[in-house]
């Protein structure tokens, strides 16, 4: 109970703009973008037909974005909603207690580029206080009240900053609030990183990496290093580091060119652990306090393939990685500092996993609709229940569960449902 709330603690030092309560998944991943909930008093094990459902709702829409939750809302970006009149892409609102629809506000139009799984929304809102922010796979990243869903501004990532994806799939960045500034990455060479007031958007500062291929898919997380704080991220040429105050940028891990980089990094403390998909590999770097605000990086071990993963994410428990080996639906357990494989089993789910962590429980949602709970061990994979979630099966379930409040939220495309998952 003290290390889970000393490790939300650390992690609103972190994210000191979202110092919000126990209750709240304000982005993607959660506060401090762990994927690891401070919740505690959950159930160990589920029914044989899962936790109770306690409500599902409709009109979310197409899409793969996950659940932002903060001041009883629950937000999330979709396509060809059931409850909307056209085809275009909205972000909405929802009352957490119910399920009921609050808000929807149209964003643009809907991604229908590529084969129909490539199609749709991605990108998790984020929630700062009285505003919502969330970024279009156009580029729109788009400023809207919490409250009413009115909208504030609106940029464009490539046509305000020529910023440039690593690849087909269009933007799903969920963006960076760090005390007055918003973080996101355009990519490309000339903005890779870029720092916008939250209020006005305006421009604070631009970070550049000369040969940057383009933006990946993951989202900024912030460490501090040595009294400076940095911005950790991965793009389509790797990772690196870019200095909050001034968008300098510090450091930088290149990687070999591969179809995408998507999974968002891992920061605790002064490591960083990275994963790329399509059989790249994950490796494990430290960041080192230099003089005058400096941070250079050493290797703490290189891209090991058996730590790939496409997109379901890796997430960190105790000493221990845990996350799906590419999108196999073969999860693993690996040591952090050396990443040294534990077990790798296959689930009783099929098809890419997306991971988040509460209680000492895994909670891994398949692509093929099966959500599954599981012990976060490192000794053996030990799954203590399981079930379909309804409404999965026409497109992947690729969305990323949420746990606060005693709850667990899962979206598949035009639904969300919500399970009692508070033991008794």
């Amino acid at each position: 109970m003290k290390f889970r709330w000393l490790l939300f603690s650390v992690c609103c030092l972190a994210f000191p703009s979202l110092l919000l309560s126990a209750d709240s998944w304000p982005t993607f991943r959660g506060i401090g973008r762990t994927a690891v909930s401070p919740e505690t008093g959950l159930l160990q094990s589920w029914p044989e037909d899962g936790p109770k459902l306690l409500w599902d709702t409709s009109g979310t829409g197409r899409g793969y974005a996950s659940l932002a939750i903060a001041d009883g809302r629950i937000f999330t970006l979709g396509d060809s909603s059931s409850t909307a009149d056209d085809k275009d892409e909205y972000l909405m609102a929802f009352d957490q207690k119910t399920g009921q629809p609050l808000w929807s506000t149209k964003t643009g139009e809907a991604w229908n580029q590529g084969q129909d799984s490539w199609q749709s929304s991605r990108s998790t809102p984020t929630v700062d206080g009285e505003r919502v922010y969330v970024l279009s796979p156009h580029g729109e990243l788009v400023c809207c009240e919490a409250a009413t869903g009115k909208e504030l501004w609106r940029k464009n990532l490539k046509k305000d900053f020529d910023g440039n994806k690593g690849d087909s799939w269009g933007y799903s960045e969920s963006v960076t609030i760090d005390g007055d500034k918003l973080l996101c990455t355009p990519g490309g060479e000339k903005n890779t990183m870029v720092a916008l007031n939250k209020v006005t958007g305006d421009t604070i500062w631009t970070a550049s990496q000369p040969g940057n291929r383009g933006a990946g898919h993951a989202s900024i997380v912030m460490a501090n290093i040595g009294g400076t704080r940095v911005c950790v991220q991965t793009t389509a040429s790797g990772a690196l580091g870019v200095r909050a105050s001034d968008g300098k940028l510090l450091w930088t891990y290149d990687i070999d060119k591969t179809t995408a980089v998507i999974p968002t990094p891992i920061v605790r403390d002064d490591l960083v652990f990275f994963s790329a998909g399509y059989k790249r590999g994950g490796a494990l770097l430290k960041q080192i306090a230099g003089a005058d605000g400096e941070v250079t990086v050493e290797e703490v071990y290189p891209l090991q393939t058996q730590l790939a993963n496409k997109h379901g994410g890796i997430i960190l428990v105790g000493d221990y990685l845990y996350g799906d080996s590419d999108d196999a639906g073969i999860p693993f357990c690996a040591k952090l500092m050396t990443g040294e494989i534990q077990w790798k089993e296959r689930g009783s789910g099929k098809g890419s996993a997306a991971f988040a962590a509460a209680d000492g429980c895994l909670y891994i949602h398949f692509q093929d609709g099966t959500m599954v709970l599981a012990k976060a061990s490192p000794d053996k994979y030990e799954e203590v229940g399981s079930f379909t979630v309804p409404h999965s099966g026409d497109r992947p379930s690729w969305s990323h569960p949420v746990i606060v409040g005693g709850k667990l939220y899962v979206r598949e495309q035009d639904h969300i449902m919500c399970y009692d998952v508070k033991a008794k």
